[in-house]
C-alpha cells in the first residue's frame, strides 16, 4: 500500500493512499462520531412521536395537551374542567398555521418546573412507578418543538399552583442543539380570582379539514371514558361542542409505589442501589422493593449465595447478576400490588357508554389486576349494544390504555384480533348489528408497538385478561337478547290471540244475551294476561302492550 505524508507546522501525517478503481487516488476516509441530545433527535426523527404530517401533527398536540390537562386534574382528585380553542392565524404570512390553547383546572406547575417542563426533551413529573396516561416526557415538548420547527414561534404559559397566591406567565423555546429551554419572556402576578391550573397556547402548521374528524373523534371518545370530566370545544370554524359532567364519581388517584422484584433488570438494579441509603444487602431489598419483607430478603440472598450484611455499593457485576436471576425468577414473592393504578369502575364505564352513545342495553367489568413480567394490570371492558348505535359489519371497537383514546393503527391492536376472533352468533348477535365494544388497560408499563402509543403488542398475559373480560359481558347480552326476543315472541302471540276477542265477545253475547258484550271481552282479555308473563294488553283499540 502507498501512504500520502503530509506536514503541517512541521509535524508529519502518514495517511494510506487507496486506488478506486477508476483511478483516483484519495486519502482514506475517517469516520466523525458526535452525540445527539434528545430535542435533535426528536427534531430529525419527529414521526415516530406522532407528528408526521400538519394532519398528524394538529391531532397528536390536541391529544398531548388535553392528556397533560387530564392527568392534572384526576390523578390529584381534582373533578376536570378542560377548555380546548383551535383558531386560524389569519396574521401570518402563509396559511395553515393555527394557535391551540388549552387550559385547565389542575394542580398547576410549580414555576421553577415551567421551563424545563414546556422546553426539555425526557424532563418529566412521570418518571415514577405510578399510573399516567404519559409515559416518556416527550409529547407536549414534541408539540412545543414541531411549531417552533413550522412556524417560528414560542410556546405560552400560564400556571398558577393549586396553593399559590400568585399566578406566573413564560413564553419559552426549545434550544435544539443543547436540549435547554430558552425563556423569552417570565412575569409573575397576584392570584385574584383563587384560579388554579395551566394554560398552554401554541402556534403549529396543521390542516384542521383533514383533522376535524379525528380530533372531534378523540374528544367524543375523551367524554365517553371521563364522563367526570367537562369539557368544552371551540374549533377554527367558530362552531362550540360542550361535553356536560355525567357523574361526580371519579377513579381513584394512583399512588406512586416500588418497583416489584419480577420487573427489574441488572441495569436498573445498579439505579437503585446508587440512589438508595440502605447500608446492608438485607436492608435494600426490604426498603427499595415492594412485596419483600426480611424472611423473604434473607431466603432471596441465601440463594444467590450472598452476605446479606454487605453494603449492596460493594457488589461486583456478578454478584449483582445472580441477585437479579433469583428474586426475578422466586415464586417465593407476591404478585404487585395494584394501588399504583387508576381503574375507571364498572359504573364510570357505563355512564361514559349511556351519556355518549345512548344504547338500550349496557354492561361493563372490571377484571382483577392481573400481571406481565413484573408490571401489574388492569382490564376493562364495556359493552353497548342497540339504540341510538348504528350497525355495522362488525363490532366497533373503542380502544384505550391508561385513558387515553387510541384512534390509529387499529387494525395491529391485540383488541381488534380479540374481537374478531369470537364467534358472535354464539351471544346472540347477527351481523350488521349496533355493538360497540369498550377495552381499557391500564398499567404504568403499555406495551405500545411505538412511540406513538396508537398500538397495544399481543402480550400473552393482557390478550387473554381481554378475552375474558368480553366474553364475560358477551354473555350478559346474549342473556338480554334472548329475553328480548322471548318478549317479542310472547308479543306476537298476544296481539295474534288478542285480535280475534271482539269477535269471540260477539259470539258469546249472542248465546249469554244477559251478559253484555263489553264485559266478556274485558273478562276474555283479562284471562288472556294472566297467561303472558312479561307483556300486558291494556287495550284491544289499538292493541297497546304495556311491559311490566
Amino acid at each position: 500500500m502507498n501512504y500520502l505524508i503530509l506536514v503541517h507546522k512541521g509535524l508529519k501525517t502518514i495517511k494510506p493512499i487507496v486506488r478506486l478503481r477508476w483511478g483516483v487516488m484519495t486519502a482514506l476516509n475517517v469516520e466523525k462520531f458526535r452525540e445527539l441530545t434528545p430535542s435533535e433527535f426528536f427534531y430529525r426523527n419527529r414521526e415516530i412521536a406522532g407528528f408526521s404530517n400538519p394532519v398528524r401533527a394538529l391531532y397528536q398536540t390536541v391529544r398531548e395537551l388535553v392528556e397533560n390537562a387530564l392527568d392534572a386534574t384526576d390523578a390529584h382528585g381534582i373533578l376536570p374542567n378542560i377548555r380546548i380553542v383551535i383558531r386560524r392565524e389569519s396574521g401570518t404570512s402563509r396559511e395553515g398555521i393555527y394557535s391551540i390553547m388549552v387550559e385547565d383546572n389542575g394542580i398547576g406547575i410549580p414555576p421553577n418546573h415551567v421551563p424545563q417542563a414546556f422546553g426539555q426533551l425526557l424532563y418529566s413529573s412521570k418518571y415514577v412507578l405510578r399510573q399516567t396516561r404519559g409515559m416518556f416526557g416527550l409529547g407536549a415538548k414534541m408539540a412545543v418543538l414541531y411549531g417552533q420547527i413550522t412556524t417560528g414561534k414560542a410556546v405560552e404559559v400560564v400556571t398558577s399552583p393549586i396553593n399559590s397566591v400568585r399566578t406566573y406567565y413564560f413564553k419559552l423555546r426549545i434550544d435544539i442543539k443543547h436540549n435547554k429551554p430558552i425563556v423569552l419572556k417570565k412575569a409573575s402576578y397576584p392570584k385574584i380570582n383563587g384560579w388554579h391550573g395551566t394554560i398552554v397556547k401554541l402556534y403549529i402548521e396543521g390542516d384542521w379539514s383533514r383533522a376535524r374528524s379525528k380530533i372531534y373523534e378523540y374528544l367524543r371518545r375523551t367524554a365517553i371514558i371521563a364522563p367526570y370530566a367537562e369539557i368544552l370545544f371551540e374549533d377554527p370554524d367558530g362552531n362550540v361542542i360542550f361535553f356536560e359532567r355525567r357523574t361526580s364519581k371519579m377513579p381513584p388517584p394512583p399512588k406512586e409505589v416500588k418497583p416489584h422484584p419480577h420487573g427489574v433488570d441488572i441495569e436498573m438494579v445498579k439505579m437503585m442501589i446508587h440512589s438508595s441509603s440502605a447500608g446492608t444487602l438485607k436492608e435494600f431489598l426490604v426498603k427499595e422493593f415492594q412485596c419483600i419483607g426480611e424472611v423473604t430478603a434473607l431466603r432471596l440472598i441465601e440463594q444467590a449465595g450472598l452476605n446479606p450484611d454487605i453494603n449492596p455499593k460493594e457488589l461486583s457485576i456478578d454478584e449483582i447478576e445472580k441477585l437479579v436471576r433469583v428474586i426475578r425468577t422466586s415464586k417465593d414473592i407476591r404478585p404487585p400490588k395494584a394501588n399504583h393504578l387508576s381503574f375507571l369502575g364498572e359504573e364510570i364505564i357505563k355512564t361514559g357508554l349511556k351519556s355518549i352513545l345512548n344504547p338500550e342495553f349496557v354492561e361493563a367489568v372490571t377484571r382483577k389486576p392481573s400481571v406481565y413480567e413484573g408490571h401489574s394490570f388492569i382490564v376493562e371492558v364495556g359493552l353497548a349494544y342497540g339504540g341510538a348505535i348504528k350497525p355495522s359489519d362488525k363490532p366497533i371497537l373503542l380502544r384505550y390504555a391508561n385513558k387515553i383514546p387510541l384512534l390509529y393503527d387499529e387494525g395491529s391492536d391485540v383488541s381488534r384480533k380479540i374481537v374478531d376472533s369470537i364467534d358472535w352468533s354464539y351471544y346472540n348477535v347477527t351481523f350488521p348489528a349496533p355493538l360497540v365494544i369498550l377495552v381499557h388497560i391500564c398499567s404504568t408499563k403499555i406495551p405500545y408497538k411505538g412511540v406513538g402509543k396508537e398500538s397495544i403488542a399481543d402480550v400473552p398475559e393482557i390478550e387473554r385478561e381481554i378475552e375474558l373480560a368480553i366474553r364475560d359481558v358477551a354473555r350478559k347480552l346474549k342473556t338480554y337478547i334472548a329475553k328480548k326476543r322471548k318478549e317479542r315472541e310472547e308479543a306476537e302471540k298476544a296481539v295474534a290471540i288478542a285480535k280475534y276477542i271482539p269477535d269471540v265477545a260477539n259470539a258469546l253475547a249472542k248465546i249469554f244475551e244477559d251478559i253484555p258484550r263489553e264485559k266478556i271481552e274485558k273478562e276474555l282479555l283479562k284471562l288472556l294476561n294472566k297467561k303472558l308473563k312479561t307483556f300486558k294488553i291494556t287495550s284491544l283499540d289499538s292493541i297497546v302492550i304495556s311491559v311490566e
